[in-house]
């Protein structure tokens, strides 16, 4: 069994889109350990605000069949990928799959956006802070810490998922 951090992100009806991220994976994927939710702007183009978070799990798939799975997730909550310009109804990054390092199938391992977007560290670093990045080998709790919290600016959101409160610690 891989251990997988995804990240999950929405600006379009986000609420109604993340729980039903979260209720696709927990039926595929069983158990589920989730970040607080953040809402942050739009980063790579113009669009209404997103909400984030990290969603952590174990899988026996396959990474090339967790990533079409995802991609499935994402395409029965109305992803297009032709225009994706002004927003996604639902975004579903794989983080990391075990302590894989390389491009596989094209899926970049561990995800660029851990070191670089607020919104992917601080959920990972939250959920899971002494776990270490399979490339730098730092806690993401210390890569969080070391972060310019002020490029990208985050604010908690109290979330209900299946009658449980995620929220920020």
């Amino acid at each position: 069994m891989a251990k997988v951090f995804v990240s999950i992100g929405s600006n379009q009806e986000r609420e109604h889109n993340i729980c039903g991220a979260l209720d696709a994976l927990q039926a595929t994927f069983s158990e589920l350990r989730l970040s607080p939710v953040y809402e942050s702007d739009a980063v790579g183009f113009d669009g209404a605000p997103f909400y984030n978070l990290v969603a952590e799990f174990t899988t026996d798939l396959e990474l090339a069949a967790l990533n079409a799975t995802l991609k499935d997730i994402e395409d029965q909550h109305g992803r297009c990928r032709k225009s994706d310009s002004l927003g996604r109804t639902l975004d579903i990054d794989i983080l990391t799959y075990d302590n894989l390092i390389g491009d596989f199938d094209g899926v970049q391992l561990p995800r660029a956006e851990v070191l670089v977007n607020s919104f992917v560290l601080r959920p990972l670093a939250e959920l899971s802070p002494k776990s270490r990045h399979p490339e730098s080998g730092e806690t993401y709790q210390d890569l969080w810490r070391d972060a310019d919290k002020d490029k990208q600016p985050l604010t908690a959101v109290d979330f209900i998922w299946q009658e449980k409160q995620i929220s920020a610690v």
